[in-house]
């Protein structure tokens, strides 16, 4: 077999590299504009991909490009094959600090304790939907982590400040909503995170974020060192709705009742298109929670 040359090496070299890279698929992300009946929101995708091992590492499997509306049907699913958000050997709740002591391991835990649970809700704010989700909160009392698309914050600060003002906390679901974003270079990473961390502190009139949840689960020691060095926890989930595929109410709170076994911090969204269902199902599930004993808790930080 021939001695490959010097020249070929460096070929093969920078091909390699450039797999590494870009994770071997090419990803486009963009926002649009939701312009279905349901109100505006943003133009998010979620990926379809199951090829996550869980326990070899954090990183969310990476679908295909994001497009311009998420699937109403099967197909898009925010949690790995096992249920979690693909990190299982980053979860709980101690890890190494970030530069402001916060910690970098994903976290899965209430602040409480106990029997509680944390309310989460994603991809917004929606000047339609947030409103409704804030009033049912306001009901029953219940404190929750709003996990906010920067560019979304900008444009409406004034329901940001609300949320805020409502008492509830904050956290950074990134510029794009990229679920590829662990395939993407570091300063790729960096930019969605800070960038949109700046956004909705701005927004919020100087409130911080607290947390990072990557879109998708999709972390990496680089993402999550980057969130804890600015103040941010990096933000799991136990019980996953998938109530933006619109599976319908009765199948929401199932799937709540059902999972929450995995753990407390539940996820909901209230952008992304129509969340008249996950409206309606929180008006089922805060009663009945509050019913079973369950006290109401932020995450940990």
């Amino acid at each position: 077999m021939a001695r490959p040359t010097a020249h070929t090496r460096r070929i093969a070299m920078a091909t390699a590299a450039a797999v590494v890279l870009t994770g071997g698929v090419a990803a486009a992300v963009f926002l649009g504009s939701d312009t279905s009946a349901d109100g505006p929101g943003p133009a998010l995708a979620h990926s379809s991909a199951k090829s996550h091992a869980p326990g070899k590492s954090d990183d969310k499997p990476a679908g295909g490009p994001t497009g311009p509306a998420r699937p109403s049907g099967p197909g898009g699913d925010d949690s790995a094959p096992d249920g979690s958000d693909g990190s299982a050997d980053a979860t709980g709740a101690a890890g190494p600090p970030g530069s402001g002591g916060i910690s970098e391991t994903i976290d899965h835990a209430t602040e409480s304790g106990g029997k509680s649970v944390s309310i989460t809700i994603d991809d917004g704010p929606s000047p339609v939907w947030t409103p409704k989700i804030l009033a049912v909160l306001k009901q029953y009392g219940v404190k929750a982590t709003f996990c906010m698309i920067g560019p979304q914050a900008k444009a409406d600060p004034a329901m940001v400040k609300e949320v805020v003002e409502a008492g509830h906390r904050l956290c950074d679901h990134t510029v794009s909503h990229d679920e590829a974003m662990n395939k993407k270079p570091v300063a790729y990473q960096s930019a969605e995170i800070l960038d949109a961390q700046k956004m909705i502190e701005q927004a919020a009139g100087g409130a911080k974020v607290q947390y990072f949840r990557a879109p998708g689960g999709a972390f990496t020691p680089d993402n999550r060192h980057i969130a804890a060095g600015h103040g941010m926890r990096p933000l799991g989930w136990n019980v996953d709705t998938k109530d933006w595929k619109q599976p319908g109410t009765g199948t929401i709170v199932k799937t709540v009742k059902q999972e929450l076994k995995n753990g407390p911090i539940v996820l909901f969204h209230d952008g992304g298109g129509s969340r008249g269902q996950t409206v309606e199902a929180l008006k089922e599930l805060l009663p009945w929670l509050a019913k079973e004993g369950y006290t109401f808790s932020f995450p940990a930080v």
